[in-house]
């Protein structure tokens, strides 16, 4: 088998079980975690007001946006990136509709009647190019800054380098740059294997978490009677 047939056939086969089952694994695991019990008097009544930090920390507090607001931009230009290159670039569509093929029998879009579009080629690279550029600037940052750089630790960077070369690669691929298309292509589908393998098991998995454990930390506040 050539490098392209294994990228896409055995590597991608198992990349995408240890992915699902790395996921379940630890959705399950965080479930069964015993909470400890709180046997402070709460300050407010329980209620589902907490519940507002989900919508309240998608940008930081007025006494830290001043000093964090490059940064937070930065990483919305970069999941927004992300999330447009993944879902709407045309290789990306018709590979979604072939993995979903087995569980709803057939097009997916002719099943559910909604249509999915794709963005031109020009508009994916120049979202792609953003994308690694804001990618980046937050590492840059990162080492830059005495604090991030003293906080960080290897997960912090092999996630960043699993998240970029997927994009780089893939980038070469679509302008046929560097090396022939099929073994750019085939380095595409293995580092997006990587991003895959590595997925569950670093910090990437907050895409997964993010909005359970503010809204858990939301409702920890309310009881206390802390500000939002």
């Amino acid at each position: 088998m050539d490098l392209l047939s294994v990228a896409r056939g055995p590597a991608l086969h198992y990349a995408l079980f240890i992915f699902l089952f790395g996921v379940l694994w630890r959705l399950v695991g965080v479930s069964l975690l015993a909470a400890k019990p709180d046997y402070s008097e709460p300050r407010r009544p329980a209620s589902w007001k907490g519940l507002r930090m989900i919508v309240l920390r998608f940008w930081p507090r007025r006494e830290f946006a001043a000093r964090s607001a490059m940064t937070s931009a930065l990483g919305y230009v970069f999941h927004a990136g992300l999330f447009i290159v993944f879902f709407f670039c045309l290789p990306h569509v018709l590979f979604l509709e072939d993995l979903f093929k087995p569980l709803f029998g057939g097009n997916l879009t002719r099943l559910t009647g909604l249509s999915w579009p794709y963005l031109s080629g020009g508009l994916i690279m120049m979202s792609a190019a953003v994308t690694v550029a804001a990618l980046v600037a937050l590492l840059v940052h990162r080492i830059a800054s005495p604090v991030k750089r003293l906080i960080s630790n290897f997960d912090d960077y092999f996630s960043w380098l699993v998240t970029t070369i997927p994009l780089l690669t893939g980038m070469l691929a679509s302008a046929h740059l560097g090396a022939p298309y099929q073994t750019l292509l085939a380095l595409h589908i293995l580092s997006v294997d990587l991003l895959l393998v590595w997925f569950p098991f670093g910090k990437l998995m907050h895409s997964f978490t993010i909005f359970v454990v503010r809204g858990i930390s939301g409702m920890s506040y309310e009881r206390k009677g802390a500000a939002l």
